[in-house]
């Protein structure tokens, strides 16, 4: 298919070949660069609301949010506010600040699986931390992760399945030693007796299970509760921690997240994204005691000049207080439901292969009607047709990720309108994704 450009992207593309002599690929994050869609990457100037504009003046109904973050929209006046007012006091001290305390009191106080948080700067440091940590408590050296979640550029995490039902890692990334990633275990997801043979043989090695428990960064891979309540009682039974990676699902299917969704108690929990309000952060938390291992109370070293920075904390806090407003869950999922709804009906009338899982406010686009547990059922063939879809959506004013495995997000900005002309040109874009050749 010849992919033709409707509207102008001569500012990006020109900013593109300059960004190119400058940094890697010409970004500072791979996935920006547009490889696996049509084009040069949008640069974006501004965001309000539901919708952000690129340096061409193209606007944008906004489906991305920033990857996850914006769960309020873009350039939320109290967010907004909150910023301004921090940034006129000064913007690091390298210091504790009372918004340090008032944030931690709010996640605390309304998360039933946090009795000890530790901000640190990113989603990867915060899993880094955690990773620590638990070999520190237990004194195992071990980490077991699973195919198709993906914990952030953690050296030791970087790795993937060999072959076999179970294997130590094999690195995915150059610059990692194979040392580090044979300290990793990898098995499938949605692989129950695997998970119970390989505890009952190796656990006295193993210092944390780690896992997305809602699996969204390759594909939104659904697991059953049975499945992780398993994996609970499991670890449990053997004296091995559960890490929930939950830098996306975190704050975003519930304010509790996917723990509080399913009502499974991990032994630590790493958080990203909504925390801070649209500014960067991380942090890391759960069971007291173990939490006490970290210095200055234990022996277990981390520590950031920028950690807990008073703007991204008070962003976070402005963030935080209208999550945790009656109702606002609530709505947000009705929102998603309904375009849910609207295109599976779509899909059942055309008869198209393809489907929409979705949980709380995040959904995906899947190029088939089978549910999809594992990284490996997803059919690489959609991603062509995910192309198409990319390329038609911007021309009509709609923006996704740059890529067929990530997932979308619902704010509390997408309004009715926004949602039926997504809708409408989600559509349109589908049926040419589709059109015989």
């Amino acid at each position: 298919m010849d992919f033709i450009n409707r509207i102008p992207r001569q500012k990006s593309e020109a900013l593109f070949a300059k960004a190119k002599t400058l940094f890697p690929g010409g970004v500072n994050s791979p996935v920006r660069a547009f490889k696996s869609v049509t084009g040069a990457p949008l640069f974006i100037k501004k965001g309000d609301g539901s919708r952000i504009w690129d340096e061409d003046d193209n606007e944008y109904i906004d489906f991305c949010g920033s990857w996850g973050p914006l769960i309020l929209g873009h350039n939320n006046e109290a967010v907004r506010n909150a910023i301004v007012e921090t940034v006129g006091q000064g913007t690091s001290f390298g210091t504790p600040t009372k918004y340090g305390v008032e944030i931690g009191e709010l996640l605390i106080n309304n998360h039933r699986y946090l009795e000890k948080i530790r901000f640190v700067s990113s989603g990867t440091e915060a899993v880094m931390s955690a990773i620590r940590l638990a070999r520190g408590y237990t004194g195992k050296s071990k980490i077991l992760k699973f195919e198709g979640c993906y914990h952030g550029h953690v050296d030791s995490l970087m790795v993937k399945a060999g072959s076999g039902l179970v294997t130590f890692g094999v690195s995915t990334s150059a610059g990692v030693p194979q040392s580090f990633a044979e300290e990793t275990i990898v098995l499938p997801l949605n692989d129950l007796q695997g998970f119970i043979d390989l505890m009952s043989q190796q656990s006295d090695e193993i210092a944390a299970v780690i896992i997305e428990p809602i699996p969204a960064n390759n594909g939104l891979l659904l697991q059953d509760y049975n499945y992780l309540a398993w994996l609970r009682k499991v670890c449990d039974e053997h004296n091995v921690l559960l890490i929930f990676d939950e830098v996306i699902s975190g704050f975003r299917i519930s304010f509790e997240g996917a723990s509080g969704h399913y009502s499974i108690q991990p032994d630590l929990i790493t958080f990203g994204k909504i925390i801070g309000g649209g500014m960067p952060v991380g942090a890391y938390g759960g069971r007291a005691d173990i939490m006490a291992m970290i210095a200055p109370d234990g022996p277990v070293y981390q520590a950031g000049t920028l950690s807990a920075n008073p703007v991204t904390l008070s962003a976070g806090i402005a963030t935080i207080k209208q999550l945790l407003q009656e109702g606002f869950y609530e709505t947000l999922e009705a929102k998603t439901q309904k375009v849910v709804d609207a295109m599976e009906s779509y899909f059942d009338e055309k008869g198209y292969d393809i489907s929409m899982p979705h949980i709380g406010s995040i959904f995906w686009i899947c190029f088939t009607k089978d549910r999809v547990f594992t990284a490996d059922q997803i059919d690489p063939k959609g991603m062509d047709k995910f192309k198409i879809i990319h390329h038609e959506l911007l021309q009509r004013g709609i923006y996704l990720g740059p890529s067929g495995y990530e997932v979308g997000f619902i704010s509390a900005a997408h309004t009715d309108d926004d949602l039926e002309i997504f809708v409408t040109h989600l559509k349109a874009a589908i049926d040419l994704a589709y059109k015989p050749v």
